[in-house]
């Protein structure tokens, strides 16, 4: 890189003191905001626009209309009487508007000058004359008001907090230091994509989006500005994935998996089923990979009771077919002896040998199975943590599943792997992702989803109820007990809480032992309890032996049982949309009808209502999924933000999947062909990716 770059970027990261307006006191507080450098500044973006087309006459408001008013302070008061009130009375000579706030009020008596221009926005009601509750406001007096309300400048609004505010630094002082910025600094950035991507993406150059994004000429330009800047963060994004991807395949050598053998083809013919088409495509592109001469790094998702377990024992067939063994690793031990015992009814017939190997065996148990592992004459284990432990060696491991992934940490599932020589890894997880967040949170995996059900299983009934009908409904759980199903009952806590006026487990445990439930048994399983206590009155559900189970949320995803055909969920409005999601699926596992209650504690925020009825609508895993993603929001959703993956500034991982797919299309394209970035047009890309990227995240290295 020539001198004039590098001068060009110890301009851009210098300290955001010395652009003009900042100085060393706002420069100190910018930093709690991220904002370091001028570089920051730059990129530090509206979070909303004010333009001539979102913006409505007081004379036009309409009662229910979320809008913004442009209007100038006429009085500010404060109402006294069952609940004092500051009430600001405004104009924009069309006529007049009560902004009202019931917090903070003498704040609010005082936040206003006489004559002062605001917008404001909200949703306007009427009493006694149109008002407007604790609105978001912007203040706009120093822009020029006759210019802004006559011309429809597209004005930029930016987040701020309290402490920036009390500087100055509301939407208006960052409007005034990002201008001063700008022109200071804009001739200083260079160019950081390709011309090739550039032209086959159809993006403006990075200075015109730099410039439209802060101060678009129109809304033409501002989306241009916008899209320009979405692509160039998820393309650097998917960059970083890419080589995290290529650091797992490219630079250790793995087994090639050539034959489907005798012990495969046996297990297929003899299955008392047959594999949706989803399985079926699934077992080939696993298949695909097991024949390459590099390690497979696979997501295998599929929703709770879409037959992942056949799946994965297909293919852990043709790793015992090819003279390997394999281990699943499961996260407790009722899980791992579920997919024990269901490997073993599959295989009973077929010479191969299948272990257990979980924490709470005796020492003599232990040793015989360690003993197979180590000789090679175990083909398959399953087991907890336990697989990881020192003193187990196995012979030659050449397939290794993880299920429910996300039970585990990263360091877990690298132990396993590196108990055999560079075996091939499916992790596997019942937790519907919709599929750009999963092409970014587990951007260096292939993921393969089974997104069909299997035959003849009914889909679960879903309702949701007030609390006034619990009594009819315990009525009716009764009665199906009676007749011989089985019924969870689940409840968010085990104590009563201070804050939340939720009921206890335990309180309604005894309430329904002695009233309704007294002619049935009932067991009780809360999270204070011991694990092998625990898994007994799990093993006494299972067997038929208690009718009904009384639980918190420690019901084990994929617990298998299949007369249970009925769950009650007691304050669902306190679950989380995934949540319900998960408990719903223990039901539904056999032919009967399985029925799911959802029982809710008003007052219902709207958040709790779409939730309770997106799970009466519907039943898939995925759509779920992108619902419960848009309530949460990415980071929380999936906790990417402790994934290792940046925070997204512009970009919207789910609102912008169809730039994702592109960025990643040309991300990828770009570490095939040109690894180590070293062709002269791929310089700027290399220089900003080794800068901000490879130093930051320490995640993958070019080339």
């Amino acid at each position: 890189m020539s001198n004039l770059s590098e001068n060009k970027n110890v301009a851009l990261d210098g300290s955001v003191q010395y652009v003009k307006g900042v100085g060393e006191k706002r420069a100190l507080l910018l930093r709690n905001v991220q904002i370091n450098s001028v570089r920051d500044i730059l990129y530090y973006f509206p979070r909303r626009y004010l333009d001539r087309s979102t913006i409505t006459r007081i004379k036009d408001l309409k009662k229910g209309m979320a809008t913004t008013v442009i209007a100038k302070i006429e009085s500010m008061e404060i109402i006294r009487g069952r609940r004092a009130r500051a009430v600001a009375l405004v104009t924009d000579a069309t006529g007049f508007l009560q902004c009202v706030w019931f917090n903070r009020v003498n704040y609010w008596a005082k936040a206003f000058e006489h004559g002062e221009w605001v917008a404001f926005s909200g949703k306007i009601s009427v009493y006694g004359g149109l008002q407007m509750a604790h609105p978001e406001l912007d203040r706009l007096s120093d822009e020029g008001t006759n210019k802004f309300l006559h011309t429809g400048a597209i004005i930029p609004l930016y987040p701020s907090t309290e402490g920036l505010t009390r500087v100055g630094l509301d939407s208006r002082g960052f409007r005034r230091i990002i201008r001063n910025a700008l022109d200071v600094y804009l001739p200083s950035v260079q160019e950081i994509l390709s011309e090739d991507i550039l032209r086959r993406q159809g993006l403006m150059p990075l200075t015109d989006a730099l410039e439209n994004i802060h101060f678009p000429k129109d809304a033409l330009r501002q989306g241009e500005a916008q899209r320009r800047l979405k692509f160039e963060e998820l393309f650097y994004l998917e960059l970083m994935l890419a080589y995290r991807r290529k650091k797992f395949s490219v630079q250790r050598p793995g087994i090639s998996f050539e034959k489907v053998g005798e012990k495969t083809e046996r297990l297929l013919e003899q299955l008392p089923f047959e594999l949706t088409d989803a399985q079926k495509r699934v077992v080939k592109q696993i298949r695909a990979d097991m024949k390459k001469a590099h390690p497979m790094n696979r997501l295998l998702q599929g929703d709770v009771g879409s037959g992942k377990t056949i799946v994965a024992l297909i293919c852990m067939l043709i790793a015992v077919d090819n003279n390997y063994q394999a281990a699943l690793m499961a996260p407790t031990e009722i899980l791992a002896e579920q997919h024990f015992r269901t490997i073993i009814k599959y295989l009973e017939k077929l010479d191969v040998r299948v272990e257990i190997l979980i924490g709470g065996q005796k020492s003599d148990e232990r040793q015989r199975v360690l003993d197979g592992i180590s000789s090679g004459d175990v083909d398959i284990v399953v087991g907890t943590h336990a697989l990881i432990q020192e003193g187990v060696s196995f012979n030659r491991l050449g397939f290794v599943i993880v299920d429910e992934q996300h039970r585990f940490g990263v360091m877990q599932r690298a132990e396993l792997r590196d108990k055999g020589g560079n075996p091939d890894v499916l992790v596997m997880t019942a937790t519907p992702i919709p599929r750009t967040l999963s092409l970014t949170v587990y951007g260096d995996l292939d993921v393969s989803i089974i997104d069909e059900m299997p035959k003849g299983r009914k889909p679960i009934k879903t309702y949701w109820r007030y609390q006034k009908k619990r009594d009819t409904i315990y009525e009716w759980v009764r009665e199906q007990v009676e007749d011989g199903r089985q019924a969870y009952i689940v409840y968010p806590l085990v104590e009563e809480s201070e804050k939340m006026d939720l009921r206890a487990a335990t309180e309604s445990y005894e309430e329904l032992v002695k009233g309704i439930f007294s002619e049935v048994s009932v067991g009780l399983i809360d999270g204070r309890m011991k694990p092998e206590d625990k898994d007994a009155i799990m093993n006494q559900f299972k067997d038929g032996t208690l009718k009904a189970l009384v639980s918190t949320t420690v019901i084990e995803v994929g617990v298998d049982v299949p007369n249970a055909t009925i769950m009650i969920i007691e304050h669902a409005e306190r679950f989380g949309l995934s949540q319900l999601h998960q408990l719903r699926g223990r039901v539904g596992r056999g032919s009967e009808q399985s029925h799911c209650i959802l029982i809710a504690y008003p007052p219902l925020s709207e958040d709790a209502q779409t939730r309770l009825s997106t799970m009466a609508k519907t039943t898939d895993g995925f759509r779920i999924a992108e619902i419960d993603l848009k309530l949460r929001g990415p980071g929380e959703f999936f906790g990417t933000k402790q994934s290792g993956l940046p925070e997204m500034k512009i970009a919207d991982i789910i609102e912008d999947s169809s730039i994702l797919i592109k960025a990643r299309d040309e991300a990828f394209k770009l570490v095939e062909h040109d690894p180590q970035l070293l062709q002269q047009h791929n310089a700027a890309i290399r220089e900003y990716y080794l800068q901000h990227y490879q130093k930051r995240y320490e995640l993958a290295k070019v080339g």
